[in-house]
Formats: structure tokens, C-alpha cells, sequence
């Protein structure tokens, strides 16, 4: 049976993963027996389009790597233009509702509204937005089980890096008692380039001119985007209730030079670390800070923008994953895999 799919937000994420589902359909059809079908497009600033029948992908993608947006999709039986985000939501044929859209994390939205929408007409959700996760995690799950919807979110912590899908699946069983993560790429890129030399300034320059960075970098050096990865660690894999606020949140700007050349002369190092412990009466405590950890502590040998998790389990011991923590077709990967689990569920 065809899955049919709406994308609201279609930036290069959205467009990475339409391209994997067009390329790899004949694929997708053989191993899982699965078939994808993208039904509506709805981006405020490259246009909506909609036909129940499906969408020419192909043509989606080149009408935009030509033009910008999907004015110049040429028309075709079937087609409506001019839907919003909303409206596609809740007028398309769409089953499942890929969420991409640029959003605000001090607030979730606009994708939390969509979440809420698209779950109000029994319509699935795979996304990589933090904010409607780390802000409005119960509600969202409730609503969702109501109306008998899936929520995938595997791509708001680690990208394409299976971060909530290890400890519940693939470790199921064990009691997670901690989980300690480098959850930001860019400040550990900072922090590692500062290793080698590099002045604060320099090394956040780097990282901007590689694309780590945005412009204002406040989110990645003061620690949020941590903050609010840890935040859906707590609830998601550790089941507990802690609101970002209620995280102790500290960034990286005051490590200097000095501090990073004296670590490595005791064999120490620096790292943006964020923590999610339980203790023995059941209570959950989160934190995001600068440590200093010694040479062999497994988070220390985490380079560059790599990011890494060490899971504490009472029966599996210490596990570690590592891998990338962003990246186009890493995050399209994230949703690919929601996308799936989604037709098996």
C-alpha cells in the first residue's frame, strides 16, 4: 500500500529526503515493500503545491535548484496551489506529515501547531524539529496515542546517529542510570580547533565559514541547542518530566586558551558536556557545562563536529555511540528512518 506524504518546509533537508525517496523507490519497494508518494509541498518562502494523485518529485527538484521556488512547477490534472502549511495539513490526502519547517525553540512553533494539527486528523508525524519535542513532549504523545498517530523524532538529537532509538530498541531491558553526551557539534569543533592553537574568536570564525555556526551563534556557544537535546533525552529515553528551564545551562565562552593548554598539560581536555542522571528514588537531574575530563575518558577522544553519547546500563555496561550530529542527507537519513519504522509500526 502507498504511503502518501506531505512535506511543510522543504528546504534542503526536505529536498534530500524527497530525492532519496524518488532514487531509491525500486529499492525501498523490494527490501521493505514499501512505496512512497509525495502528495503535497507547502514552504512559505518556495510555495505550496498539492495533487492527490502525487507529485512529479523529479520535476520538483529541478523546478527549484532552477528558480528558487515551485512557481515554475508546470501544471498538471489534479493540482492545487496556494495551500498553507495548515491547510495542507488538514485538506491533503497526505498519511504521513514530514515536519521541516524552521522553528522558533524558545516557543516550538510553528511546528509544534502542526504537530498538534496533523495528530488531530489522525495523521502521522516524522520530524527533526527540537522544539515541539523538548517543549511540548506529553502533550504531543498524548494527543498522538489518541488519535492513534506515529510521532517519529529519531533526527532531534543526532541527526542520522540513532541516539533515541538505541537505548529503547537496541538495548532494551537494561535500566539507563546516566547518559553523558557531547550533543553540539560546533562547540566541540571550537573546542578541538582551540587545541590546536586557536584563539576563541578564530576558531568560531572557522566554524562559521565551514557552516557550523550560524551568523549569531549564541544557540551552539551558550549551550541551548545541548540544553534542549538533553531535555529530550530526559523525557524520551529516561521518562521523566524536566523542562529546558529546569536544566542548569552552561556555554563555552569563557574557555580561553590558557584553560585549554593547561588541561592538556595535566592530560585533560575540555568538553561541552551534557548529563541526564537518575538516583535510587527515581528523580532525574540534567545538566549542560564545560568539564574537564581526563585523557581517557571515552567523550575526551571526540574530535571536531562529531558528537557522541555514553549510555550507563545496569546490564550492558558502558556503550558509546558516536557519528555525525548534522548534515543534509544524515538528517534526511533520520527521517528516513522514522519513515520506515513508521510503515512497520
Amino acid at each position: 500500500m502507498t504511503t502518501k506524504i506531505a512535506f511543510i518546509g522543504f528546504g534542503g533537508v526536505g529536498q534530500t529526503l524527497a530525492k532519496l525517496l524518488y532514487e531509491k523507490k525500486d529499492e525501498f519497494f523490494k527490501k521493505y515493500d514499501l512505496d512512497f508518494e509525495v502528495v503535497a509541498v507547502s514552504d512559505v518562502m518556495k510555495g505550496s503545491l498539492y495533487n492527490p494523485n502525487g507529485l512529479n518529485v523529479s520535476r520538483l527538484i529541478e523546478t527549484i535548484n532552477k528558480t528558487g521556488n515551485l512557481k515554475a512547477y508546470s501544471d498538471e490534472s489534479g493540482l492545487v496551489r496556494g495551500m498553507d502549511s495548515l491547510e495542507t495539513i488538514k485538506k491533503s490526502n497526505a498519511d504521513v506529515i514530514v515536519e521541516v519547517t524552521f522553528t522558533d525553540v524558545e516557543t516550538g512553533q510553528p511546528a509544534i501547531d502542526h504537530c498538534k494539527a496533523a495528530f488531530k486528523e489522525g495523521k502521522s508525524v516524522v520530524t527533526t524539529n527540537k522544539g515541539p519535542v523538548a517543549l511540548a513532549y506529553r502533550e504531543l504523545s498524548k494527543l498522538a496515542k489518541e488519535n492513534n498517530a506515529y510521532w517519529g523524532f529519531e533526527g532531534t538529537v543526532m541527526s542520522g546517529t540513532p541516539a533515541l532509538r538505541l537505548p529503547l530498541v537496541t538495548l532494551a531491558g537494561n535500566k539507563i542510570k546516566e547518559i553523558r553526551g557531547i550533543l553540539n557539534g560546533t562547540t566541540n569543533y571550537m573546542i578541538t580547533e582551540m587545541e590546536k592553537g586557536c584563539s576563541y574568536e578564530e576558531a568560531l570564525k572557522k566554524a562559521q565559514n565551514l557552516g557550523y555556526a550560524e551568523a549569531d551563534p549564541t544557540s551552539d556557544v551558550d549551550g541551548f541547542d545541548a540544553r534542549y537535546k538533553a531535555t529530550i533525552l530526559a523525557n524520551y529515553v529516561m521518562n521523566t518530566e524536566l523542562k529546558a528551564n529546569d536544566i542548569p545551562c552552561v556555554g563555552i565562552r569563557n574557555i580561553t586558551n590558557e584553560k585549554v593548554s593547561e588541561a592538556l598539560r595535566e592530560n585533560k581536555v575540555w568538553r561541552l558536556i551534557a548529563k541526564i542522571k537518575g538516583d535510587e528514588n527515581g528523580q532525574v537531574k540534567a545538566s549542560v557545562q564545560p568539564e574537564l575530563i581526563e585523557i581517557n575518558d571515552p567523550l575526551a577522544g571526540v574530535s571536531g563536529a562529531t558528537n557522541a553519547i555514553v549510555y550507563e546500563c545496569d546490564l550492558a555496561g558502558s556503550i558509546m555511540l558516536t557519528g555525525p550530529g548534522a548534515g543534509l542527507t544524515e538528517t534526511a537519513y533520520s527521517l528516513l528512518i522514522d519513515l520506515l519504522h513508521f510503515k512497520n509500526q
